[in-house]
């Protein structure tokens, strides 16, 4: 298999691509590639070219651009807006999510967040390396943390927002009983106007939305309230499920 990397320089044909340190070190020690070896060169905005390793150093490396073999396509214009969790569940969500296609990333501070710094070179690093696997053509960008009202005090009129609410309205009830429960995600999808195309998806943290911030986000004309099921899922279980929902019934999956 030929090696995909993310550059950050402009692509195209004829053209002399530079390879950071850490590319030339994966290549050459890691993948045990050589000089005249081919890569796979994409940067989010000019599609993907195939190229010719010219030059490997030990703190740099050069790849000659030859053909392009895949043109820049536009991609689901999809957030997911998450409470950061712990480091393990953390990274498996920039990982997952990267591979089923969100555009960006953004950490959201709850009142029950349990851990609210994150490590964004860290995460941005490892979107990259799962965009790299996965083929897509763009990276996922990781947001600065923002507290939930701040969020929605600043959200954008015309981006919908899937609000995954597990809770119910009675706080004696365990779950929160049975009233003031949401639609199941594929069925809220259906009464949303159809145009919508600039999406987001919010997924709580391990102890869920607390009633004063259901009760916040459900008062927002742009807020869709759904449910993910009959169990309880983890923080990390419940952003990958709704994402896969959503573009299997809105994204790009209906295409490929």
């Amino acid at each position: 298999m030929i090696p995909r990397l993310y550059i950050d320089a402009p692509l195209q044909e004829g053209a002399a691509a530079p390879l950071t340190a850490d590319q030339a070190h994966y290549l050459k020690n890691v993948l045990r590639r050589a000089e005249s070896d081919r890569v796979l060169l994409f940067n989010g905005r000019d599609g993907e070219f195939e190229a010719e390793i010219a030059e490997l150093k030990k703190k740099a490396g050069i790849a000659a651009i030859r053909t392009q073999t895949r043109v820049q396509q536009a991609e689901p214009d999809l957030v997911l807006c998450f409470a950061p969790v712990k480091r393990g569940p953390l990274e498996t969500i920039i990982q997952k999510a990267t591979e089923i296609g969100v555009a960006a990333f953004a950490p959201v501070i709850t009142a029950r967040t349990v851990a609210p710094k994150i490590n964004a070179e860290r995460l941005q690093a490892i979107a990259i390396e799962a965009a790299e696997q996965s083929g897509r053509l763009t990276v996922p960008t990781v947001k600065t943390p923002a507290k939930l009202e701040a969020l929605l005090d600043n959200w954008p009129t015309d981006r919908k927002l899937i609000f995954c609410d597990e809770a119910g309205d009675d706080d004696t009830q365990a779950w929160g009983g049975c009233e003031g429960r949401a639609a199941p995600l594929l069925e809220a999808l259906k009464a949303v106007d159809s145009a919508a195309d600039k999406w987001a998806i919010l997924t709580g943290p391990e102890g869920g939305f607390s009633k004063e911030e259901r009760d916040l986000l459900r008062a927002k004309d742009d807020v869709v309230a759904v449910t993910l099921g009959p169990r309880i899922l983890r923080a990390d279980t419940a952003a990958i499920a709704a994402l896969a929902l959503f573009q299997a019934a809105r994204g790009d999956w209906r295409d490929s």
